[in-house]
């Protein structure tokens, strides 16, 4: 039986600096990314009506495990589940329970997974049946805003300019960018150095080099951008109980672009 206290027993400490990583971590990264995309992928056909979040949570669970890798999330910082599974305004990190799926909800479903000492870290929305047309709109500008986002990543470009890309197209199409919560760097480390915010001016932040590795992972709402974190010290939800759509991949920055870890193997990071 899988112990979580055993996770991450030996990694690294969070880096000062950005750390610049070579062409065999750049490999580590590749097999751990394509994990956790074949997981998110697994899952798609079980995320329907009726099911519970703790049976999906369950269910990667099981298929991590049985791919010879560790859950990230199991144990860490006392988080007791898999994934996390943020349904309709809950913004991230809902917790898997006993919560029903049903026709008409959105859920975002975010996993990352260990691979011989390396993080592979992706989220994507899941729709629940039928969905209105406000919601399948807020997801789309979420999607839309993670790839203007990340065609910003290119050496010599800054973070700022990967921010002030998502921030133009939400604000654009009248949704808002939460503040509260931010991408990070990864790779032996989970959570690294730099954050990296999903909104912000052009030029302004650090440089991008080769060799960085770091998530891109906005959260839209379609009211406001503020967010509460509720008792159990994890969910975090839209004050005015708007609904909320986040999707994430893990990224390299090469010589003259970036390279998407994560990319979904069978095509269904996007949703149709």
């Amino acid at each position: 039986m899988y112990e979580p206290q055993d996770l991450d027993a030996d990694a690294p400490m969070r880096s000062a600096t950005i750390r610049l990583h070579g062409p065999e971590d750049f490999e580590s990264m590749r097999r751990a990314g394509r994990l956790v995309a074949e997981a998110l992928d697994m899952i798609t056909s079980h995320a329907k009506p009726g099911v519970t979040t703790g049976e999906i949570d369950d269910l990667i669970r099981e298929f991590t495990l049985d791919h010879g890798a560790l859950p990230a999330c199991l144990g860490y910082k006392g988080y007791e589940k898999t994934v996390c599974t943020s349904i309709n305004h809950v913004v991230c990190h809902g917790i898997p329970g006993e919560r029903v799926l049903k026709d008409g909800d959105i859920v975002n479903i975010d996993h990352t997974v260990i691979v011989d000492g390396w993080h592979g870290d992706s989220s994507r929305m899941y729709a629940i049946g039928d969905i209105n047309p406000r919601a399948r709109k807020l997801v789309d500008v979420t999607y839309g805003a993670l790839e203007l986002g990340l065609a910003q990543v290119k050496p010599g470009n800054t973070f700022g300019d990967i921010g002030f890309a998502i921030q133009k197209f939400v604000e654009v199409n009248r949704m808002s960018v939460v503040r509260d919560f931010c991408g990070h760097g990864i790779g032996r480390v989970f959570h690294d150095n730099p954050n990296v915010l999903h909104f912000g001016r052009k030029g302004e932040g650090a440089v991008l080099k080769p060799g960085m590795f770091f998530t891109v992972e906005p959260m839209v709402n379609l009211g406001k951008p503020q967010v509460k974190v509720l008792s159990d010290g994890w969910t975090a939800v839209t004050r005015d109980k708007s609904l909320s759509a986040q999707c994430e991949h893990t990224v390299g920055v090469t010589e003259d672009g970036v390279e998407i870890f994560t990319a979904s193997p069978a095509g269904l990071f996007r949703p149709n």
